[in-house]
């Protein structure tokens, strides 16, 4: 039975349990992470939790992908692509900077890594969401500035995953191994400008 089968995404308890569990598995991981722990704080009973998830790692990978979608659609609005490509860029860049070093993003990070023998269906499916989807969104943007003679680049594909590395220059690997926790918007602004800048440098047409 495939993930999209099994889950009905309906109704005001899915979105209860959502809650209860990515709160509970920020705080608890994925292993230490109870049903009884997950139905408490949804407000729900284990039944209603069961019913839309019989399984705890879908829960786990509909918490990572809704999260993902969020953040992706949070970028989409922000973003004018009428605007000269230096600041529609620098609006990305900014945005996922900021994600990649959040709480959020990084437990899902440790989980995944952690678990990644045993259940190598959550990095894919975190993978799917998170970068693999980023990128195409990415791809999608740069032809159009391609067409539009703003940039000039061969290969859009691998450019997209350049942005996304430039993205996480300092400040990632630094939340990655519990180096900082706390980042302030000046950092990743700092961040964010240098990535657009050295993108510009070698793609601005």
């Amino acid at each position: 039975m495939t993930q999209t089968a099994t889950i009905l995404r309906t109704g005001r308890k899915f979105d209860q349990v959502l809650r209860g569990a990515r709160e509970v598995f920020m705080a608890d991981g994925f292993e230490g992470a109870s049903v009884d722990d997950i139905a408490r704080a949804a407000g729900v009973s284990k039944a209603t939790l069961y019913s839309y998830f019989p399984d705890k790692r879908l829960l786990f990978t509909e918490v990572a992908q809704t999260e993902c979608r969020l953040m992706s659609e949070r970028i989409i609005a922000m973003i004018d692509e009428t605007k000269p490509a230096r600041e529609v860029l620098t609006i990305a860049a900014t945005q996922l900077t900021a994600f990649l070093v959040s709480e959020f993003a990084q437990q899902v990070f440790r989980i995944c890594v952690a678990e990644r023998d045993r259940f190598p269906d959550l990095g894919k499916a975190f993978y799917e969401a998170g970068p693999q989807n980023g990128q195409k969104k990415m791809v999608e943007y740069l032809l159009k500035a391609v067409d539009k003679g703003e940039l000039i680049i061969e290969d859009v594909n691998i450019a997209a995953e350049q942005f996304s590395e430039l993205c996480k220059v300092r400040l990632w690997s630094r939340a990655a191994f519990g180096i900082q926790s706390n980042f302030t918007q000046s950092e990743i602004d700092e961040v964010a400008l240098q990535a657009v800048d050295m993108f510009m440098a070698r793609y601005g047409a």
